[in-house]
């Protein structure tokens, strides 16, 4: 199944125009619906997101506003959809560096439960704080189309301020089973924490091979390795080795693509002992040699 990690690349995915930033985004379906897949297969995101959908076409029926909606999704579940043309409302999404900034911190999913859900499940939410939650979404969209020193200071106060109103809403509306949701957030940081080590360690030039090894991420998780295997099935629907194979391969490509190492080089940056083993490795997994791919994706 595709896995998108990069906000980028999600909106590539989904074929609609790229970020401003890189962590950060807010959107209107409204203007997704020009090139957005109105048929999306089945596909996970490394993202936190929270949308307001207002029914049909038209905020409006008989002179009165309509009902909407909250969804809500979390790192590594699945998504898709079927969408109709005349969807209007907002969402948000950002990734776990974004999270980082906000006042709750490493806290996040234990504040705000709604973000660990294992499933898409609407919420609706009355007019009037509907109308109020549109409008924060209003705010949030004009700070982030404008050009200020202090613009990533008050996208992270805003967003804050969503988060905390949507909390409202849905500890009134869906009261959920607390140690469900404390399980769940336990789990997304748990690979979330993988995901950070993974980046960190493959970046560094000093290491051995046991960097590219599940049982060290065990240990430096202090956890079972067996028990982060299980934690990655439930979450990803990955193992654990796999889910370090693919980090591998991704920081091999960024290296091909974005740098003139060697072959040789890449292969000792990325802790392998003998090259021949490298290209071993990145042939099984992408099915070409380093030298392949980086004709492939060479600048022409």
């Amino acid at each position: 199944m595709h896995h998108v990690t990069t906000l980028s690349g999600y909106c590539r995915h989904i074929n609609i125009p790229v970020p401003r930033f890189e962590h950060f985004d807010i959107r209107r379906f409204a203007d997704n619906m020009r090139t957005v897949n109105r048929h999306q297969p089945p596909f996970r995101h490394a993202f936190y997101a929270v949308a307001l959908r207002w029914q049909g076409s038209n905020r409006q029926v008989n002179g009165r506003l309509v009902q909407a909606n909250m969804f809500f999704n979390t790192p590594y579940q699945i998504i898709g959809w079927d969408i109709e043309s005349d969807w209007e409302g907002w969402y948000i999404m950002f990734d776990e560096e974004f999270a980082r900034s906000l006042p709750t911190g490493p806290n996040l999913l234990t504040e705000f439960p709604f973000l660990c859900l294992d499933r898409t499940e609407p919420l609706h939410v009355p007019t009037p704080e509907a109308q109020f939650l549109d409008a924060l979404f209003g705010q949030l969209w004009t700070e982030y189309h404008a050009d200020y020193a202090d613009q990533h200071a008050l996208l992270v106060g805003y967003a804050h301020l969503l988060l905390l109103h949507v909390r409202r809403q849905f500890s009134r509306l869906h009261p959920a089973e607390p140690r469900t949701q404390e399980n769940r957030a336990a789990d997304v940081q748990l690979i979330a924490r993988l995901q950070q080590l993974l980046g960190r360690n493959l970046a560094e030039s000093a290491g051995s091979e046991a960097v590219r090894s599940p049982s060290y991420y065990a240990e430096q998780l202090c956890i079972h390795p067996n028990h982060l295997n299980t934690v990655a099935k439930r979450i990803t629907g990955k193992t654990a080795s796999q889910l370090v194979q693919e980090a591998v391969v991704t920081s091999a490509k960024s290296l091909l693509i974005s740098t003139t190492l060697s072959v040789k080089e890449v292969a000792y940056r990325l802790h392998f002992s003998e090259p021949t083993h490298f290209v071993g490795f990145f042939k099984k997994h992408t099915g070409h040699t380093p030298l392949q791919f980086r004709g492939q994706h060479a600048v022409r």
